[in-house]
């Protein structure tokens, strides 16, 4: 997989990625299936999107057989990444602190959601000793 994600997929683009990265490498009939339980989209449009997604370096495509295999050519990790810098700065003016807050505020944790938080606060403050 390439390691440097040059712009941020589309909602489009990223609603195929999420398909990849849960099921592997499928056809585009398979992702255009899947996207089809939550909203109709045609297969042309599909076809189009993940095309456009390989000319970008987000796909790699196997031409093997007749029905081309897609697979991701980029990390979920990355993607969350670049997403949650962008956001970051552009919706928080790159405060973290005001993110985390806003988040769980807006949303209850579970007790094992807060333990998992202890658990990564903890790493990082044993970090900076």
């Amino acid at each position: 997989m390439k390691s440097q994600v040059q712009q941020k997929p589309t909602e489009a683009e990223l609603e195929i990625l999420q398909i990849l990265w849960k099921f592997g490498a499928a056809t585009v009939r398979s992702v255009n299936d899947r996207l089809n339980e939550s909203k109709k989209v045609g297969y042309t449009t599909t076809l189009k999107i993940m095309q456009i997604m390989f000319d970008k370096g987000l796909l790699s495509r196997d031409e093997e057989k007749r029905s081309h295999v897609y697979r991701a050519e980029v990390r979920e990790q990355e993607i969350q990444g670049l997403l949650l810098d962008k956001f970051l700065h552009s919706a928080f003016g790159g405060s973290a602190m005001k993110l985390v807050m806003q988040a769980l505020g807006n949303h209850r944790a579970s007790k094992d959601e807060i333990s998992e938080i202890r658990k990564l606060l903890d790493e990082l403050e044993g970090d900076k000793k």
